[in-house]
């Protein structure tokens, strides 16, 4: 059974830095496409930053330069550094993994972690 485990979020002033986490089981970080997304209220869920198996990164424009996605294979866990953060970062923040197997590629899906960036 697949199952991600955010941590870290809270509540930041702006320019402000917080790091968030997804503790996996289940299934290998470094053997999957993992990734953040959030949804802030009103708006739909957005990519945020994605890292592959090769260790290769992608990231929103709107977060480029900011935030940082990384891994802990030992930890088997997820990283998300959030730096310089602004106002329109507040969101829900949610770990996903996407995991082929059989031919075919599931989402598996964190119970989101609340970031609010406020003075």
């Amino acid at each position: 059974q697949v199952q991600l485990v955010e941590s870290g979020g809270g509540l930041v002033q702006p320019g402000g830095s917080l790091r968030l986490s997804c503790a996996a089981s289940g299934i290998i970080v470094s053997s999957n496409t993992m990734g953040w997304y959030r949804q802030a209220p009103g708006k739909q869920r957005e990519l945020v930053a994605v890292i592959n198996r090769e260790g290769s990164t992608n990231y929103a424009g709107s977060v480029k330069g900011r935030f940082t996605i990384s891994r802990d294979n030992a930890k088997n866990t997820v990283y998300l550094q959030m730096n310089t953060l602004k106002p329109e970062d507040t969101a829900v923040y949610y770990c996903n993994a996407h995991v082929f197997g059989g031919g075919s590629a599931t989402d598996y899906w964190g119970k989101g972690t609340l970031v609010t960036v406020s003075s």
